[in-house]
């Protein structure tokens, strides 16, 4: 009995780290969230075309494109509304705008998703 209920306890505990484990994130010492990393060069190439049309103004596929993304998961540091704008990336086969984005903060800073806004990494220049 005393076996299963330790058994019971370790499983518990880790089903409670896996919602910040799945995300890709670790807390940090001042409670904001560290995030994966990726470099550009490892981006792929249509999430690097279009960090290069965000940093060039445009154009844009989408019409949502440029809209204010609203940080509802708080995976992204909180900052406050209308920081964050978010990207369409195009996804190959795609037929409709597919779940990557790019998310740009107002202080250069650029997140990448290919999951619909479940995990983050930040884009390393």
């Amino acid at each position: 009995m005393l076996r299963m209920l330790r058994l019971l306890w370790i499983v518990l505990a880790a089903l409670l780290c896996l919602p910040l484990a799945s995300q890709g994130a670790q807390p940090a010492r001042d409670g904001q969230v560290s995030l994966p990393a990726i470099a550009v060069a490892n981006l792929p190439v249509e999430a690097r075309d279009t960090l290069r049309a965000i940093k060039q103004g445009g154009p844009f596929a989408y019409p949502r494109d440029g809209v204010v993304f609203k940080n509802y998961e708080r995976i992204l540091p909180v900052q406050a509304r209308g920081y964050y704008r978010e990207y369409t990336v195009k996804t190959p086969d795609a037929h409709n705008r597919g779940a990557r984005r790019i998310i740009s903060g107002k202080l250069n800073e650029y997140y990448y998703t290919a999951d619909h806004y479940k995990t983050f990494k930040r884009i390393l220049e």
